[in-house]
């Protein structure tokens, strides 16, 4: 896409959801594309675009008048990574007031916040803003003023010019988590806590004033912790309700594929384009199904996420494999009903076709039985295939399939109560934000129900170690969410998950490790 059509606005006024990453917008932008505001849009993707300003609707150039009402009253998170914008305007505090996330990696900032945060108006801009991604950008200016934020919780400015980091930044309230790694720092020892510490003890360094500080530092200290001891007071003790509440977070940790010996990799045919598009996959690593009804527990979880989220596999459909049983690398395919051969489960090897029949005649008797005149669930998502000369499907390495969506899983991939580490897979053919929502949720569901296991689990003890990383309580030990790359015949990338922006849904339940 070049541009917009001006109608958006008025055509979809409930639209909470809009991407338009990877495609050709800048430099203008939007322009006038939008024909108005969008007050439900809570999510906002333009990354990839060439933007070199931010759009008039966003408070750059053009933008109406300061008192204006807000375009995007609702937004939450809006995602700018990946253009050439080389400022920020404070207009996007006028258009965005509720803004949580902020993502503006890969673009050519030279200071931040820089214009970001106006010099007039509303005391407190973005109050709620509480992720801020400018990696890899050229910023050499970090501003005191960052310090403004209060609900920062999470900062990246890795990979950029900084040759300083702001005493200022020990005065965010909530800071938990900064990056500062890939800055070439004036400061050695401080460069070498950045790529080693944890945020907490670089934020201690700042406070203190770094080495070679005189008493008027010092001074200028005891200011700010007044400051912030006044602040905490204000907020009537949110800083340990903060620290009980990420205590009490599920933790999950991303391997990238930078890091992995052996990642894997699904190749997409182009086939699928016509009949089922899209495809994310991940791996996770460490669950724990053996005890009790485990194993129950998470089939019925998967079932309900199929009713709910999926809208009965009409949305998305979800498949869940042991890994060790998984022959890769992996192939997403189609093949016509007709020799298309599955396992499916608990059943034995049949074509797609004659097993679409038979499950069609068993969701038929099954209507009948209970005398409803609706046909049921099973019967419901039998139809998506109605039509298709050729069936989705995933091959693995020796030719055979071990998914049929929104079909079936193959036996040959079956989870049992021994399976320790899953191969994740989500499908539509409607969206790829709707398969990466599904699975975000996917992964939460599987660590709260990694964690129950592990709290009702008796005399456990010895045969779990603790990690550095986990934080307080042996119990609260992570998930490894490994990423795995979706990528053309010719090896061309089309999806990778999780990306930085992945997860963001559930951040207010899961602490993500990357």
């Amino acid at each position: 896409l070049r541009e917009l059509g001006p109608g958006v606005a008025a055509a979809l006024p409930a639209l909470h959801t809009l991407v338009l990453s990877r495609n050709a917008l800048g430099p203008a932008g939007l322009g006038a594309g939008l024909g108005g505001p969008l007050p439900a849009l809570r999510l906002l993707d333009l990354s990839g675009n060439g933007l070199e300003a931010l759009p008039a609707a966003l408070g750059g150039t053009g933008a109406g008048a300061g008192d204006a009402a807000p375009a995007f009253p609702q937004l939450r998170s809006l995602n700018l990574s990946a253009n050439r914008l080389r400022e920020l305007g404070p207009g996007l505090a006028r258009a965005a007031p509720q803004l949580q996330e902020l993502l503006l990696a890969g673009n050519r900032l030279r200071a931040l916040p820089g214009g970001l945060l106006p010099s007039a108006g509303p005391p407190a801009p973005f109050p709620l803003l509480s992720r801020l991604d400018a990696a890899d950008n050229e910023v050499a200016e970090l501003g005191a003023d960052i310090a403004a934020l209060p609900a920062l919780k999470s900062l990246d400015v890795a990979n950029n010019q900084l040759r300083e980091l702001p005493a200022a930044l020990a005065d965010c309230p909530r800071l938990k988590e900064a990056n500062f790694r890939g800055n070439q720092l004036r400061d050695k020892r401080l460069e070498k806590m950045v790529n080693g510490c944890q945020t907490k003890a670089i934020l201690e360094y700042l406070r203190a004033g770094g080495r070679g500080k005189g008493k008027a530092e010092s001074a200028r200290e005891e200011v700010r912790k007044k400051k912030r001891e006044k602040q905490q007071k204000k907020d009537g003790g949110d800083g340990e309700q903060d620290e009980v509440e990420e205590a009490s977070k599920l933790l999950v940790k991303v391997l990238h594929v930078s890091e992995n010996p052996a990642p894997l990799v699904v190749k997409v045919s182009p086939g699928v384009k016509d009949v089922r598009a899209f495809i994310v996959c991940c791996v996770l690593k460490g669950v724990n199904l053996k005890p009790g009804n485990a194993l129950k527990r998470f089939l019925s979880m998967q079932t309900k996420l199929h009713e709910d989220i999926c809208e009965k596999r009409t949305a998305a459909t979800i498949a869940t494999h042991d890994l060790q049983l998984v022959k890769t690398p992996l192939t997403y395919d189609v093949q016509p009903p007709d020799e298309l051969k599955i396992m499916p489960l608990g059943r034995k090897e049949i074509k797609a076709k004659d097993l679409l029949r038979q499950l069609q005649l068993e969701a038929e008797e099954q209507r009948k039985q209970k005398k409803r005149q609706n046909v049921s669930g099973l019967h419901k998502y039998l139809q998506l295939l109605d039509g298709k000369d050729n069936y989705p499907c995933l091959v693995d390495a020796e030719g055979a399939v071990i998914s049929f969506p929104p079909i079936t899983n193959s036996e040959k991939t079956k989870i049992r109560k021994e399976t320790r580490d899953l191969f994740l897979e989500v499908t539509s053919d409607t969206s790829l934000q709707i398969c990466k929502d599904v699975m975000d949720i996917l992964i939460l569901k599987i660590a709260e129900l990694n964690r129950s296991t592990l709290e009702n689990k008796e005399g456990s003890g010895s045969d779990m170690e603790s990690d550095a990383l986990c934080g307080p309580g042996s119990l609260n030990l992570p998930l490894v969410v490994e990423q795995v790359r979706v990528v053309d015949t010719d090896g061309n990338l089309k999806v990778l998950y999780p990306s930085k922006t992945d997860l963001a849904t559930v951040s207010s339940l899961l602490t993500v490790i990357r």
